[in-house]
């Protein structure tokens, strides 16, 4: 989940800028992780400790004010309000990576995912957003396939992943909804060579940069095996110790970022190798 952070981190000062380029330094003097870290690491807290997700959401938000955060979420947390408000937007997927990386069958991210959207986003397509998000996470993580991966989101979640990033960017504007983004964010990882290449191609559609490349930085760092050391070095000391903690906790109980299978098959067909993704053998898929 470490991914996403570090994709948020870089994404952080391209928000609202419409960047249009793949070229572009990764951290600046600005670069700081927003509202899309807070989360995470409070869906990845409630994964470790358990408890009540609504509680880890409002005391996350109050303890780190003024990230960014949606109107409508964060004037849910500051009221304290318990019921979900049908929200649709992209809080829903940007938040859920730890789910993709914490379970160990395609049901449980769903059923997991599900339960960390719905306490706010109980609307279809934030819910979808976070099950596509964590789903795409879990397959690569387990030696998920590209084209396969692709097909089998496409078929459980009815998003169209076939555009290409040249064809979205130019007319592509911020879009603050799951449906708007989550198929962005896959695609950015579909045409991505390596970890850095996902994020570059996530911001460089100019839209909600931070959590397009929070969304893609997940799945790329699932894919590819973890984040560049040299990533990981400049983003880690811009988190506050105590999301840092957090962090280091998640990662000493379920290790660092593998992936199964080698280097040479990775792209190769060998569905076998998926525990049981979406669409693959055994799968039995039931703001």
């Amino acid at each position: 989940m470490f991914g996403a952070i570090v994709g948020d981190i870089i994404g952080s000062v391209h928000e609202w800028s419409g960047t249009k380029t793949k070229d572009f330094p990764l951290f600046v003097e600005h670069s700081t992780f927003t509202d899309d870290s807070v989360l995470t690491v409070a869906i990845t807290d409630w994964i470790l400790t358990g408890g009540n997700l609504v509680d880890f959401l409002h005391t996350y938000t109050e303890s780190f004010p003024h990230r960014g955060y949606g109107g409508f979420y964060y004037r849910w947390a500051t009221a304290r309000s318990r019921e979900p408000y049908n929200s649709f937007g992209n809080g829903a997927a940007m938040r859920v990576s730890a789910v993709g990386f914490a379970f160990e069958t395609m049901d449980e991210v769903l059923t997991w995912s599900k339960r960390s959207a719905e306490v706010t986003h109980n609307h279809p397509q934030g819910i979808r957003g976070a099950q596509a998000t964590a789903a795409a996470i879990y397959l690569a993580r387990e030696g998920g396939i590209r084209d396969r991966m692709k097909h089998a989101l496409e078929a459980q979640f009815g998003y169209d992943l076939g555009a290409r990033l040249d064809d979205i960017r130019p007319a592509y504007a911020f879009n603050e909804t799951c449906q708007g983004t989550v198929p962005q964010g896959l695609i950015a990882f579909f045409e991505s060579t390596s970890y850095e290449d996902a994020i570059r191609n996530a911001i460089s559609l100019g839209g909600d940069a931070d959590t397009l490349a929070c969304i893609t930085g997940g799945i790329a760092e699932a894919y590819y095996g973890g984040v560049p050391r040299e990533l990981e070095a400049a983003a880690m000391p811009r988190l506050d110790s105590r999301l840092a903690a957090v962090v280091s906790r998640f990662r000493e109980r379920f290790g660092p970022s593998t992936r199964a299978g080698s280097e040479s098959v990775r792209d190769q067909d060998s569905g076998s190798r998926v525990r049981g993704g979406v669409g693959c053998r055994g799968s039995g898929v039931s703001d």
